[in-house]
C-alpha cells in the first residue's frame, strides 16, 4: 500500500489576544519546506450540516484551517466519504462532494475501498456525531453508530488483509462494552486507534501543563451544558490533566453521581473541593468575585440531561477527584488541582473557538495526520477507553436519580502523551517524510 517514509514538520500554534479572542490565523504555522505529499482518508459520516462535526472536521480538508479555500490546512487529500443520513434537511455533504470532487459511497467498504479488492486511503475518520438516532430508554444515550463504522471498517480490512489508521471522534460508543471490544479489535489486528475530544488540544488560559509524575493531592474540572454530549468535553479535559500524575493514570474504582440536592451534600462530605471549584472558575471569563457563591439548586430540572450533576471518581491509586456539570452560567470548561507541597491550586479556561472556522479542531485533525504519518497513535487511546465507560456509568447512575457503583472493568492503566496543545510552545515533532 501506501510506503510512509519520515520528514519533519513544525505543529502549528495559535497566538492568544487580549480579552480571550483568538488569533487563528495559522500563516505561520508551516516551514517553507517542500509540499508534503497529501494522503488520501476518507470520512463515514452520520450527518453533514453546517457546524456539524463533520463540518468543523472534514471541511478543513476540503477547504483549508481557515474554512477559505487557502492554505495553510492539513496534509490530508478527502477521497470519498460515507454519510448515513445524507438526507437531513440542511445536509450540505453532496454539494462539497461535487465541489471538491469527492466519492459519495454507498457504504463503508466502497468508502475505503472505492470499489476495488484494496484499501485505497492511507487513514480512516470516523464522524459519529449528529443525525436522527435513537436513544437508551432508560439512559437517554444517543446511539451513534461509531460501533458499526468501525466493524464495517474492520470488515473491510479484513476482505483487503490490509489495515490504515483510524480515528473516532469523541467517545468510542454510547456503551462500555462497545468500547472495550473496538479498542480490543484495533490492538488484534495492530492497527493505530486515535479517539476523543478537542478539549486536550484547545487553548489552556493561563498556559498550564502539570509536570509529569506530579503527586496530586485532589483535582476537579468544570464542565456545562448536556450531561452525555458534554460531559464527555469534561471528562477528558479532566483525564488529560490528571493522567500526568505520578504512576500515570490508575484506573477508576468507583463512580457516584449526585444531582440536585445531593451535590451540595457531597461537598460537605469532602468528596469535592469548593476551594478547587473556586480556582477553576477564576480562569474563566465573566468569573464573580466570589467564584465559589455557586447554588446548583437554583437551576431548573425540566430536563434531565441539562441539569447540574457531580461526577466523584474514585482511583484506583486513591486519587479522588470530580467534575461538576453546571448549567446556564458557566459556558466553558476549567480545571484546578492542588499539588503536594504547594499552598495554591493549579488552574486554567480551556477556551474554545466557538465562532469562525472553530480553530480547536484543526488539532484533532494535525494529530491524526501525524498517527499516519508515523504509524502510531500520538496520544493513548486508553483516556477515550476510560472515558467512555466513566461517562456510560454516570449516565446509569444519572438515570437512577444518582447513586453509587464500583467499577472493576474501568481499572484501564495508562500514561500520558505530551502531545502539545494549542498554546504549547512550538515543537517540532519526528515524523514521516518523502
Amino acid at each position: 500500500m501506501y510506503r510512509l517514509t519520515r520528514r519533519a514538520f513544525l505543529n502549528s500554534t495559535m497566538l492568544a489576544l487580549g480579552g480571550g479572542e483568538v488569533l487563528t490565523n495559522l500563516e505561520n504555522a508551516w516551514t517553507a519546506e517542500s509540499p508534503r505529499s497529501r494522503l488520501p482518508v476518507t470520512a463515514l459520516i452520520t450527518a453533514y450540516y453546517n457546524v456539524s462535526h463533520a463540518d468543523v472536521i472534514v471541511s478543513k480538508i476540503l477547504e483549508g484551517y481557515q474554512r477559505n479555500g487557502k492554505d495553510p490546512g492539513p496534509g490530508l487529500q478527502l477521497v470519498s466519504m460515507y454519510v448515513d443520513q445524507p438526507q437531513h434537511v440542511h445536509d450540505i455533504s453532496r454539494a462539497l462532494a461535487e465541489k471538491h470532487g469527492v466519492r459519495f459511497c454507498k457504504s463503508v467498504d466502497e468508502a475505503i475501498t472505492l470499489g476495488t479488492q484494496k484499501v485505497q486511503v492511507a487513514g480512516v475518520l470516523g464522524i459519529g456525531e449528529h443525525g436522527d438516532y435513537p436513544r437508551v430508554k432508560e439512559t437517554r444515550q444517543k446511539m451513534y453508530p461509531r460501533r458499526r463504522f468501525f466493524d464495517e471498517t474492520v470488515a473491510a480490512f479484513r476482505r483487503c488483509d490490509q489495515v490504515v489508521p483510524y480515528f473516532n471522534d469523541k467517545h468510542l460508543s454510547y456503551c462500555w462494552e462497545d468500547a472495550e471490544a473496538m479498542v480490543r479489535t484495533a490492538g488484534e489486528l495492530k492497527f493505530p486507534l486515535l479517539a476523543g475530544s478537542s478539549l486536550p488540544l484547545t487553548w489552556r488560559f493561563p498556559e498550564l501543563e502539570l509536570p509529569p509524575d506530579c503527586d496530586i493531592e485532589s483535582a476537579l474540572t468544570i464542565g456545562y451544558g448536556p450531561l452525555e454530549d458534554y460531559g464527555f468535553h469534561a471528562l477528558e479535559a479532566h483525564q488529560c490533566m490528571i493522567e500526568r500524575r505520578r504512576g500515570g493514570e490508575t484506573g477508576v474504582r468507583s463512580v457516584r453521581v449526585a444531582v440536585k440536592d445531593q451535590i451540595r451534600k457531597t461537598e460537605r462530605e469532602g468528596l469535592w473541593s469548593s476551594e478547587l471549584f473556586a480556582a477553576a472558575r477564576r480562569t474563566m471569563p465573566g468569573a464573580p468575585e466570589d467564584a465559589a457563591d455557586w447554588d446548583p439548586l437554583q437551576a431548573e430540572y425540566d430536563d434531565d440531561l441539562n441539569q447540574p450533576a457531580a461526577y466523584l471518581l474514585e482511583h484506583e491509586d486513591g486519587l479522588r477527584s470530580a467534575v461538576i456539570m453546571t448549567t446556564g452560567w458557566s459556558g466553558g470548561f476549567a480545571f484546578a488541582c492542588k499539588l503536594k507541597g504547594e499552598d495554591r491550586p493549579r488552574a486554567c479556561w480551556f477556551k474554545l473557538q466557538d465562532w469562525g472556522p472553530f480553530g480547536h479542531f484543526s488539532y484533532l485533525l494535525e494529530a491524526f495526520e501525524a498517527t499516519i504519518r508515523s504509524g502510531k497513535t500520538q496520544y493513548p487511546v486508553e483516556r477515550t477507553l476510560l472515558t467512555t465507560g466513566i461517562l456510560d456509568r454516570c449516565m446509569h447512575a444519572l438515570a437512577a436519580g444518582g447513586g453509587h457503583a464500583q467499577t472493576p472493568e474501568l481499572t484501564v492503566r495508562y500514561s500520558g502523551a505530551d502531545w502539545p496543545f494549542a498554546n504549547h510552545p512550538l515543537s517540532k515533532l519526528r515524523l514521516p517524510h518523502e
